[in-house]
């Protein structure tokens, strides 16, 4: 009967996340690949092919489109990054917030990626 009891109270709690809680992803999720691909000169809308939509555009300040992204594990941990893209004249002049262009972004949590190996030779994998 305990048994039974442990069980049922076991399943109860799984679905209220007393167990387990998910992590949650939140934002514009930008690679380093979208990132590295800015350069300044751009125009808005190869900007905006690059790294899609902004979350925040304000009629007001048409020049600066804000990606923000967010990470909370299962341990309440919250992630928060932020990109800013500054333009003049519809043109890229400056990038800022968390993410550098050439440093590489990782979302908290994500899988690492597999080395990249280079094919061998054909003459050298002769001899």
């Amino acid at each position: 009967m305990r048994v039974l009891f442990a069980l049922t109270l076991a399943v109860a709690l799984s679905g209220c996340g007393v167990l387990y809680k998910q992590p949650v992803q939140q934002g514009n999720l930008l690679e380093d690949d979208q990132v590295d691909a800015l350069k300044p000169g751009m125009t808005k809308r190869q900007v905006s092919l690059v790294l899609g939509s902004p979350a925040l555009s304000s009629p007001f300040r048409e020049d600066r489109w804000d990606y923000v992204s967010s990470y909370k594990d299962g341990d309440g941990t919250v992630d928060l990054k932020r990109l800013t893209v500054i333009f003049e004249n519809d043109v890229l002049v400056r990038i800022e917030g968390d993410y550098e262009p050439g440093k590489g972004v990782k979302a908290k949590g994500a899988m690492p990626e597999a080395p990249k190996t280079e094919p061998e030779d054909k003459d050298k994998a002769k001899g």
